[in-house]
């Protein structure tokens, strides 16, 4: 029977603003700080960013849904991250044909076939797995809040055996009936998922009511309420 991983990232579920959608390291500053600074910056213009950024309701239904279309091996494990790039390891690892990813980016690597000659990263696992035989197909179901098309990935769509499903979720995956679900990863992925939004993330994975491994540390400092003046100024101009 064909292994696969269900690799869901946080940010599927969020509508953030496209001035966002950018390439990040994954680090302090931008798991936190710059979170800080574009907090400040709308809350000088009067705008309540906890209030504007939030989650879909898709959440509340989607364990039901995956347990009611998807073969879940028995004693399942849930991995949790921040980083997305844990997948090629738990992917590997278990020894998996296919990815099936929720996500509102691709992670193909974004510069062609020469992306995937860079070191392992959030951006570019999905397409390593590929690269370095350990997958032979994958399907990306895009958030409805992606800002990519499949197209954006010509070169390597015509290199691997790659299904986009845009715009739906909640459908039948006959090409599924098949495999088996050997693990299931979820990533955070922090520099694009707001912190104010991290207990939404928790009660996710309570929602699950499946065995739970932690990859690393994803805690987080969120409390905008405790900021100095100083405070402030340096998270603005930092």
């Amino acid at each position: 029977m064909e292994k696969s991983l269900l690799s869901i990232d946080w940010d599927y579920f969020i509508k953030i603003r496209p001035e966002w959608c950018g390439s990040y390291i994954e680090n302090e500053r931008c798991l936190v700080d710059i979170w800080y600074k574009r907090y400040i910056e709308e809350n000088i213009r009067g705008i309540n960013l906890e209030k504007e950024i939030y989650i879909n309701t898709n959440t509340k239904r989607f364990w039901n849904f995956i347990k009611e279309r998807f073969n879940l091996k028995k004693d399942i494990e849930v991995f949790i991250s921040d980083s997305h790039k844990f997948s090629y390891k738990i992917a590997k690892d278990n020894k998996c044909d296919n990815i099936i990813l929720f996500d509102a980016h691709s992670d193909l690597g974004y510069g062609g076939l020469s992306s995937l000659e860079f070191e392992l990263n959030c951006a570019n696992w999905l397409g390593k797995l590929f690269k370095d035989n350990i997958i032979n197909k994958s399907t990306i179901i895009y958030s409805p809040y992606t800002m990519e098309q499949p197209n954006d990935f010509s070169e390597l769509n015509s290199k691997y055996n790659i299904e986009y499903v845009m715009n739906r979720w909640d459908i039948e995956y006959e090409q599924f009936k098949n495999s088996e679900i050997s693990a299931i990863h979820i990533c955070r992925s922090g520099a694009w998922s707001p912190p104010w939004l991290d207990k939404k993330f928790y009660e996710f994975i309570r929602n699950s009511e499946l065995k739970v491994r932690k990859l690393e540390d994803i805690t987080r400092d969120w409390n905008p309420k405790k900021l100095t003046f100083s405070d402030e100024i340096n998270y603005l101009i930092g």
